[in-house]
This record gives structure tokens, sequence and C-alpha cells, in this order.
């Protein structure tokens, strides 16, 4: 069999797992600016408790690697929900509401690229906010508008207009970081690979595919967000 004829045999295994590759993706980074915009305003925010505890999550998530972190969440959260069951169990007498402790596997892929992406996000959107000019705020206070509502009707739109090419830039690196999950099992495009390796023994035909699929997906990408940035830069 040549090599033309194993990476067409292999599509539709390949497909499979890039049709979850990029559900995990969209879903952890939709998830992940969620969670960044709320760490980046707590970054700025004047409280001391909430910048700490952003700035904690923040280095934390950033500082240690992502397959970590996989793992830290697919075998530690089961762990804990164990651990806290049974002492509230022993010291208030409550019933056992959870019998199965085990992580199911989409669930910890997206929980740990989530808060993985969001501290990437939380700095992107942070940078964003403070490349507004300080007087655009002062001016809307001087009009009369909270703090709060000068953010959300003058800072924010601006700010998130600006923040757009580099969020693409975070969804491509992300799409590339979801190979790390087949280390618990999750059967995204690389996994998917070594699975038809495994069985054929074509490894270099079926790598280089996914090489192919990836670099496809992430070119398209990478055009579309230069398209994009030319754009805003021309409407400013």
């Amino acid at each position: 069999m040549n090599f033309l004829d194993v990476a067409i045999q292999s599509l539709p295994l390949l497909f499979k797992g890039l049709e979850l590759t990029l559900i995990i993706t969209l879903g952890s980074v939709g998830i992940g600016c969620i969670i960044g915009m709320i760490a980046a305003l707590s970054r700025l925010s004047g409280k001391r408790l909430l910048r700490l505890l952003a700035t904690a999550y923040v280095d934390f998530f950033r500082g240690t690697p992502l397959l970590v972190q996989i793992l830290l969440v697919y075998y530690g959260i089961p762990v804990i929900l164990q651990d806290g069951q049974a002492f509230l169990m022993n010291t208030f007498g409550m019933p056992q509401l959870i019998h199965n402790y085990a992580m199911p596997r989409l669930i910890a892929a997206i929980i740990a690229c989530s808060i993985n992406s969001g501290a990437y996000i939380a700095e992107i959107f942070r940078a964003g906010v403070q490349s507004i000019e300080k007087g655009q705020m002062e001016a809307a206070r001087s009009l009369g508008m909270t703090h709060g509502q000068a953010m959300r009707y003058i800072i924010l739109p601006q700010a998130i207009k600006r923040v757009i090419p580099p969020l693409g830039n975070e969804f491509i690196a992300m799409l590339k970081d979801t190979s790390l999950l087949s280390v618990i099992g999750i059967i995204e495009l690389t996994k998917s690979g070594m699975l038809v390796v495994a069985r054929t023994y074509e490894a270099f035909a079926i790598y280089i595919t996914v090489a192919i699929f990836y670099l496809v997906i992430t070119f398209t990408l990478s055009r579309y967000i230069d398209y994009l940035e030319r754009r805003l830069k021309t409407g400013d």
C-alpha cells in the first residue's frame, strides 16, 4: 500500500478527530474569554484582594505546563470531590450524593483547556484595556459616568476591537495544544493519527497527513487574522 492510499484510508477517522479538536478548541477559548475578562478586570481593580487572586491565577496557569494542568484536572477533581464529600458526611452527617468519582474525559479536557486559555486571554484583555488612553476614562468620569459605566460603554468596546487579532492567535495556539489531551484518552486529531498508526504501522504517512491538517487550519486562520487586523487598522 503506497503513501497516498494509506493517507486516503485514514481520512474518516482523522476527520472525526479534527471535529473533536475544533469543538474542544472553540469551547475552551469561548469559556476562556469569559474567565479572561473577569481575571483581567480583577487585575485592574482597585481592590487588593481581587488583584492578588487574579494575579495568582494568571501566574499559576501561565507558569505551569498545560500537560500538568490536564492531569491535575482529570485526576485531581475526583479526589477533591471524594475527600470533600467524606468530610461533609463525617462532620455533618450528610448523605452520600456522589457515587461515581470518575471524571468524564471530555469535561476534564474542556475545563483544563479553558482555565489555561483564560490565563493567557486575561493578559490579552488587560493589555487591551491599558492601551486605551487614560484621558478617555477621565473624560467619561467628568461627564458623570461611574467607573463601571465608563469601562462598559467607553473603554471595553475599544479594547475588544484591539484584542481580536491576539485572540485569534490564542485560538491557533490552543488548537495545537489540544494534541496534549491524548494523554487522558481524548481521541482528537493527534490521537486519531496514533490509532491509525497502531493499526497500519504507516507512521510517516499518517503523521504527515495529521501535520497537513494542522497546517491547513492554522495557515487559513493566520491569513484571516492578518486580514482582520488590516481591516481593524483601516477602521481606526
